[in-house]
């Protein structure tokens, strides 16, 4: 039973087929409820996504995954939560770029190791950032952003979501690249940024696009540039920040499913089948492409690849810009 299990698994896991409750024996995994934690507090996009993925997986697994937002702690409290759960596939969460590729570097001491306590099951997707202005503004492009800032070094302003985040890292990327000197201005949220940046009291800011469309298509803010090295089809105009002259800033906020470490290969396979599965949905392909969003899927491997190579980029970005946290 133990092999045929195994390879139903495994089948699934390469072609994609869908579970159902009875192929799975009862007392073979999932045989009982599982918990999803989520790194972020509940109404954000970490939450939804978890919950809109979850609810596909579930009917694929036959069997309940609850959400438990454990939120705080730049994405640490929840993410270790994670890391110290029993590894039998009975508590798994939405691992996020922040805790996993960047803390590290941001906090003198994490309880976890992104790196080694954490097993990565699957990439959910990944999201560019719009660089964006009011549209009163007198910058019309990203060189005019760049002009203006040399001509009075610290005299410009950008908005983040808080210290470490991808609003943030954005900026101080763009910084380092053009070689320019701005004033970081953390808020407690993306939201509450943007907010200021339309009545006037920061210059601009880096905003995940999902955020950023609904101002710029109701033409509240400006987009100067996208920071995917390819253009959106959802703003076929807007140059990316390579066309910019600005390669380097390129930014992908992602998130993903994982577990803790020990979780047994059948477990993982069987997850990641699910998972892949669920990224198949037309309704939540519809709302992740709405959202500028790209739908990854694929194997625990790449996902991990993913993770190795984001954590030393993004610590060498925390280190040059003597980023701290709150």
């Amino acid at each position: 039973m133990k092999r045929r299990t195994l390879l139903t698994a495994t089948a699934a896991s390469a072609g994609g087929a869908l579970f159902s409750p009875g192929v799975l024996a009862e007392d073979k995994y999932p045989g009982k409820l599982i918990t999803w934690i989520c790194p972020y507090a509940a109404g954000g996009n970490a939450d939804s996504r978890s919950r809109q993925v979850a609810r596909l997986m579930q009917a694929t697994l036959g069997q309940t995954i609850i959400i438990d937002n454990k939120a705080g702690g730049g994405g640490n409290i929840g993410t270790d939560a994670i890391a110290k759960a029993k590894p039998d596939g009975y508590t798994i969460g939405m691992g996020n770029f922040a805790p996993l590729a960047v803390n590290h570097a941001l906090f003198k001491k994490l309880n976890f190791d992104p790196l080694n306590d954490i097993v990565p099951i699957m990439l959910i997707e990944r999201g560019p950032l719009i660089l964006m202005v009011r549209q009163e503004s007198p910058y019309k492009t990203v060189k005019d952003v760049v002009a203006a800032a040399k001509a009075k070094q610290g005299g410009l302003s950008y908005a983040s979501g808080g210290i470490g985040g991808s609003h943030h890292l954005s900026g101080a990327l763009f910084e380092h690249a053009a070689g320019i000197d701005l004033i970081h201005a953390p808020y407690k949220s993306g939201a509450a940024g943007a907010q200021d940046l339309m009545g006037g009291q920061v210059d601009m800011m880096f905003e995940q696009m999902y955020a950023a469309m609904p101002s710029v298509k109701g033409g509240r803010l400006r987009a100067l540039a996208i920071t995917s090295k390819t253009r959106s089809p959802l703003l076929p105009d807007l140059p990316t920040m390579g066309e910019a002259g600005f390669p380097a800033v390129e930014v992908l906020n992602w998130q993903g499913i994982v577990g803790p470490k020990g979780l047994p290969a059948e477990v993982i396979r069987i997850l990641n089948a699910a998972g892949n599965k669920a990224l198949q949905d037309p309704e939540l392909r519809a709302k992740m492409l709405e959202q500028g969003n790209e739908i990854a899927g694929g194997t625990p491997e790449q996902f991990a690849a993913l993770i190795k190579a984001e954590s030393p980029r993004w610590g060498k970005v925390v280190r040059d810009a003597k980023v701290e946290p709150e």
